[in-house]
């Protein structure tokens, strides 16, 4: 799909097209292609790329255009910049989609980029949906961004550190684009009223409802304004706005950025006990399509992480909210498991059994193979009995206070602490205990020692 304000540098935008959107041979025209801005000045939205002190107005000022991933949603403007930024060069401007390009069309288009290079004259190649393309098709790209045939300008709604590959990056600078804002999507409203002669049949409630269903995404934003140009009505109240136009969906991959930058703000509002923010991210997921499962899971994940011995009841509490999802299905079960993130967000917090369980792994890899003391390994047999084994062991239930104090770490090994309650929740009474059971460790030594 082509992106918002995408002009032809062959039939440049005019801002104040006919309301009726007909070009000179009578076919209909719509009102995001009439409206697409012909100077890079005229985008919207893009301010920290476009301004005085924008990478891109720094690369114009320089006067060497350099090859760029513009990395953003759909409808905030990156084949519009793109193609402006071919005729602000004076470049020829070539677009190619991933989706639909193979191996023969970019050998084609590589040729013709070297024919020109070879009679003076610069190609940007403009890839759209360039994560789409595997790693030998990016890898083709690359001797001609190094010899100078093409100038790559790549367009991908994906995190490019995770889709293309390193070579490509290194050679090209990544510029974020960010969802257009309340400010610039009423500058969009402003211009298709002034495209059509009218405005739109909105008072200031509806104005603002039209402008939160496109999610930040301006074409969606004047699609949905032409419908309204359309319908031919004096007035249309907020609510009666959303059962005339269709939603824009959530942005949301379940196997890309969405899903983890939703994830992340769920679990970090759990970890800041903010349970309204973190209520509100898993209404996100949820109403997005996200698996139910997944957030059970990751919920869970939570309750051991950043929780563990503060609250034992918490993993409790997020298993009983699986468990109910599992049988109630949706919607009903979404509430067990809204339940179980309101009562994680509240629990004391602590991650001393996560700290302490990574410092184990890591003395465990230290350490190797080095067996346990002879004494705390069982002998079932004569040999094993002869060998020492079980040798001076101390049953601790014999003890007056039911605590030996037997070293239990290998032999010649240090020991060493790895969990640290902390003073929050029922850890406070783990705390009190360690404290006692380290106490009495010493004291068993000394007895030992002096003996």
């Amino acid at each position: 799909m082509a992106d918002l304000f995408d002009p032809d540098p062959a039939t440049p935008a005019q801002p104040a097209a006919p309301a009726q959107g007909a070009e000179a041979g009578g076919a209909p025209r719509p009102l995001a292609d009439r409206l697409r801005p012909e100077r890079l000045e005229d985008v919207v939205g893009q301010e920290h790329l476009l301004g005085p002190e924008g990478p891109l107005a720094a690369m114009l000022a320089g006067g060497a255009p350099s090859s760029l991933i513009l990395w953003g949603p759909p409808g905030v403007g990156k084949t519009t910049i793109a193609r402006l930024l071919a005729r602000r060069v004076d470049m020829t401007f070539v677009q190619v989609s991933a989706i639909f390009a193979g191996v023969a069309e970019l050998r084609k288009v590589f040729d013709a980029a070297r024919a020109r290079r070879l009679n003076g004259r610069g190609t940007l190649l403009f890839v759209d949906e360039i994560h789409r393309f595997n790693k030998a098709q990016q890898d083709s790209f690359l001797p001609h961004m190094e010899d100078g045939s093409i100038v790559l300008v790549g367009a991908t709604t994906e995190n490019p550190s995770f889709e293309l590959n390193r070579a490509l990056l290194s050679r090209a600078q990544v510029l974020t684009l960010r969802p257009l804002g309340p400010e610039a999507l009423e500058a969009l409203l402003a211009r298709a009223e002034a495209a059509a002669g009218r405005a739109l049949p909105l008072d200031k409630a509806g104005r603002a409802a039209l402008i939160a269903m496109a999610d930040g995404d301006g074409r969606a934003l004047l699609n949905m304004a032409e419908q309204l140009f359309a319908l031919g009505v004096r007035h249309v109240g907020a609510d009666e706005l959303s059962r005339r136009l269709s939603r824009r969906a959530p942005l949301y991959d379940k196997s890309g950025d969405g899903h983890y930058d939703l994830i992340s703000a769920l679990h970090k509002s759990v970890r800041a006990s903010d349970p309204d923010a973190a209520l509100y991210w898993l209404a996100r997921m949820l109403s997005a399509g996200e698996d139910p499962r997944y957030v059970a899971r990751r919920v869970t994940r939570m309750a051991v992480e950043d929780i563990g011995l503060a609250d034992p009841s918490a993993v409790q509490q997020c298993l009983a909210a699986w468990e109910s999802y599992e049988r109630l299905g949706s919607p009903e079960g979404e509430l067990a498991l809204a339940q179980a993130v309101l009562h994680l967000a509240l629990a004391p917090k602590s991650n001393a059994a996560y700290v302490a369980w990574k410092a184990a792994l890591a003395a465990a890899r230290e350490t190797g193979s080095i067996p346990p003391p002879k004494a705390l390994v069982n002998a079932p047999t004569r040999l094993m009995k002869e060998l020492g084994h079980g040798e001076g062991y101390v049953y601790d239930h014999d003890a007056e206070d039911g605590f030996s104090g037997q070293n239990c770490f290998p032999d010649g090994m240090e020991r060493r602490r790895f969990y640290v309650p902390v003073e929050r929740g029922f850890e406070r009474e783990l705390a009190r205990r360690a404290a006692w059971f380290e106490k009495r460790r010493r004291q068993r030594a000394a007895e030992r020692d002096e003996e």
